[in-house]
């Protein structure tokens, strides 16, 4: 399993866009009534993951107030949450480039900073034991925050990706008012789970004990915290959640979701060479071309791709299927279809991955 180097991000021109300096301008003015109304500087940590040598620690730095219904609900607690709008998870204030304490099991490791987004996302060297382990993340301004984390084991050498929109979570993305309607109006415990898909996850892990699990969605941050209640709610495996961070950046208008997808992928390729993966997605998206780039650059890190195939009612509301063909073996990669859990379970069965 191999230490990832956080890469240094350059840029031809440093000067931003338009676009991301009137961003930087309304933030520093929202920034100032928060502080005003009393807020500060707090972190939310997200699961992350790693090795026995390193881990990925995740969270996001957010001016909040303690006690108060927001702090309640930007945290991963279901008990803490009764009925929330999907609205209001996007509109907390992030603290960009803010110094984070993280600790270990109780024991500080190291000060990491959060990025132009308020994200922390960062590679701590460490020496752990295989399992889940406790990450404690801090603002000096904050109380501590804690979330699992899971540190594979070296002998490990089989894990699943999913996605998460229209494959676990049934949003009918990316029709633009469908996709706002779920996104910003629906209350999350409204959110329904793709029918069979939690027992397929669960079985995939149970026939591997010790694999991991890992959610990878174009999703922003922000939803963090909802989309873990979902997957507790509907009795999902646990893992982290790789997500994104929209609006724009120094260099264009808008972030690439695929893009964010194809270097997640890559990356996990990179960190951990000997582990096979099941790919799971939908056909309704960008999945199946990605899978398809994946499993052909990297044969030897995927054990199977699984596609979730939407009914006729939710490709005409997630704008249609993906154009791509059915694909049987890719570089000697088996795929399977179906339309539900049940049925992807049955067929990755015959493979013997269940």
């Amino acid at each position: 399993m191999n230490a990832p180097e956080d890469p240094a991000i350059g840029f031809p021109d440093s000067r931003p866009r338009f676009a991301a300096r009137t961003e930087d301008w309304i933030h520093v003015r929202r920034s100032r009534r928060a502080i005003k109304s009393g807020k500060a500087p707090d972190v939310i940590p997200y699961i992350g993951y790693g090795s026995t040598e390193w881990v990925r620690v995740l969270g996001r730095v957010l001016f909040l107030k303690p006690a108060t219904p927001e702090h309640s609900r930007l945290r991963a607690d279901v008990a803490q949450v009764q009925r929330v709008r999907g609205w209001r998870s996007f509109t907390s204030l992030h603290v960009p480039h803010h110094p984070v304490r993280v600790s270990i099991d109780g024991q500080l490791v190291t000060e990491v900073v959060a990025d132009r987004g308020g994200v922390v996302d960062a590679i701590v060297p460490v020496s752990l034991s295989p399992g889940w382990h406790t990450i404690t993340l801090q603002t000096a301004e904050g109380e501590p925050a804690d979330t699992p984390i899971h540190v594979l084991d070296p002998a490990a050498r089989f894990g699943v990706i999913s996605d998460v929109d229209d494959t676990i979570l049934m949003t009918a993305l990316p029709k633009p008012f469908v996709a706002a309607w779920n996104t910003f109006v629906l209350a999350e415990q409204a959110r329904a789970a793709t029918p069979g898909m939690p027992v397929l996850l669960d079985h995939l892990l149970g026939a591997h004990p010790g694999a991991p699990i890992v959610y990878l969605s174009t999703g922003a941050w922000n939803a963090a915290p909802t989309l873990t209640r979902f997957l507790s709610r509907n009795l999902y495996p646990v893992g982290p959640l790789l997500l994104t961070d929209w609006g724009p950046t120094h260099d264009r208008w808008f972030r690439s979701g695929r893009e964010h997808k194809q270097r997640e992928l890559r990356r996990l390729a990179a960190e951990f060479p000997d582990m096979r993966w099941v790919l799971i997605g939908d056909d309704g998206q960008h999945d199946e071309q990605l899978y398809h780039e994946f499993s052909t650059e990297h044969p030897q890190n995927v054990a199977a791709v699984a596609i979730r195939q939407l009914s006729i009612g939710e490709a005409v509301l997630a704008g249609g299927r993906s154009k791509a063909q059915l694909h049987r073996s890719v570089s000697g990669v088996p795929w399977v279809y179906g339309p539900d859990g049940a049925t992807l379970q049955d067929e990755l069965n015959q493979l013997g991955l269940v």
